[in-house]
């Protein structure tokens, strides 16, 4: 049993069946879930993506410089945040959401000392805003928080059930890999923009 979990869930999940947006019922679902492990006595800490929304890396161009579409993206991640904190709430999940970026009227602004005291507490902790800075995923944003919260696994949830040679959604002929080194990541550019 694991005493701390980080879970980074990708706004495609949030979205559900719908293109975009957020899916109350899914996300309850997910709350349900959570439940599950902190009555287990386990910490969870959860980074909520906000590709459901807005993909930074996509829109940029086109007269909108790549560090505010970055921004955008991460603004995205705070709407889910903060949806995902209410929808936890009302089902019976204590929960606090802080925020990588400055927005104090909606969400906590993240610090260290701060999570920890809600971990304490047995509050899932859902992060928004990435790491608060551009040219980072929310991905890596989940591996930084996951280091610096002493998480012991790094958890990630998307509607692709695993590694392809190449992008599923784009590709018919995409392969499923069942094991991929970490030398294989990276020298495939393929894969290493799947990751």
């Amino acid at each position: 049993m694991y005493r701390r979990i980080l879970l980074k869930i990708s706004g495609e999940q949030l979205a559900g069946e719908h293109e975009t947006g957020i899916d109350p019922k899914v996300v309850a679902w997910i709350a349900s879930e959570a439940k599950k492990v902190v009555d287990t006595g386990c910490q969870l800490v959860i980074i909520a993506g906000g590709g459901n929304l807005v993909r930074g890396a996509d829109i940029a161009g086109n007269g909108i410089k790549r560090v505010t579409a970055d921004q955008m993206g991460m603004l995205s991640g705070l709407i889910n945040a903060i949806a995902m904190t209410d929808i936890f709430e009302a089902n019976g999940v204590k929960t606090r959401c802080l925020s990588n970026l400055y927005a104090s009227q909606v969400a906590e602004n993240y610090a260290y000392r701060l999570a920890e005291k809600h971990l304490q507490k047995n509050r899932v902790l859902i992060i928004a805003g990435g790491i608060g800075r551009p040219y980072s995923t929310h991905d890596s944003a989940a591996v930084s928080i996951g280091l610096e919260l002493d998480c012991e696994i790094v958890l990630k949830a998307t509607k692709v059930d695993g590694v392809y040679d190449k992008d599923p959604n784009k590709f018919d002929d995409a392969v499923r890999l069942d094991k991929v080194s970490y030398q294989e990541a990276l020298e495939n550019p393929e894969i290493k923009e799947l990751l």
